[in-house]
């Protein structure tokens, strides 16, 4: 279990039980700051015997995995992500967009699945979004971005919309958090290369797409529960078959 869900499974279960910090500290016998790192995926260098107490502070175990007597600790951390998709088809949707989630694909070897595909016959425009909670690995964010936006520019999009589109725009989605907008604070003098349009740039090419658009947005989530999306906006696009050798 990577060390960034390892954090995530922590702040999920803290704020589940209405803990703060602190307190979480204090019951585990350790410092604010300790548990902080270990929310940020920070866990080098701490004893296995500490992140046990730390989790048994919320309620759960910790066996190189995170044990949790719900069951449906999976679904508990994917739920914002979840919130996230169905605000991005909502906002989408109001900008009269065709929306479609979880387009998965593989073509000559590149596989993968691409959150939240939209596109806009009356204009040829189509945008890839990529959806985070939380941002772990921006290079392979980044890296996996482009693979999806080179497919959907080559031929994702004529298989899903069944048009060829005259721009592809791309935006990567983040939570409206503090964490959030300060870990992109710090990263900034790479994602202002990567992504450089924000704000009203996005917006207004939200409603009117131009010329490229390479952005992030800070999302406000919304309960997985009201969401406005279903799985029939799930779409699977496969590539020619890739030559067997020997053949």
């Amino acid at each position: 279990m990577e060390d960034a869900r390892i954090g995530r499974a922590l702040r999920v279960l803290r704020h589940r039980r209405g803990l703060r910090q602190s307190e979480v500290a204090v019951a585990a016998g350790v410092s604010q700051s300790t548990i902080s790192d270990v929310e940020a995926g920070c866990l080098s260098g701490l004893p296995i015997a500490t992140v046990r107490r730390i989790f048994a502070a919320v309620d759960a175990g910790f066996e190189g995995t995170v044990l949790w007597r719900g069951a449906g600790l999976d679904r508990l951390l994917d739920a914002r992500h979840a919130g996230l998709v169905a605000a991005s088809v909502g906002r989408l949707r109001d900008h009269g967009w065709e929306a479609r989630v979880e387009t998965s694909y593989s073509i000559y070897g590149e596989r993968g699945s691409i959150d939240v595909m939209g596109g806009l016959v009356q204009l040829g425009a189509v945008l890839v979004e990529e959806v985070k909670s939380e941002l772990a690995s921006l290079e392979e964010t980044i890296r996996k971005l482009d693979e999806k936006v080179r497919l959907v520019r080559k031929e994702i999009a004529r298989d899903v919309f069944g048009w060829q589109p005259a721009l592809v725009g791309r935006l990567l989605v983040l939570p409206e958090s503090t964490m959030a907008r300060g870990r992109v604070a710090m990263l900034d003098p790479v994602l202002r290369v990567a992504f450089p349009d924000r704000g009203t740039v996005v917006r207004r090419w939200l409603r009117e797409p131009s010329g490229p658009l390479s952005g992030i947005l800070f999302q406000p989530d919304i309960a997985t529960g009201d969401a406005k999306w279903s799985r029939t906006g799930v779409e699977r696009v496969r590539g020619p078959r890739e030559p067997e050798f020997g053949a």
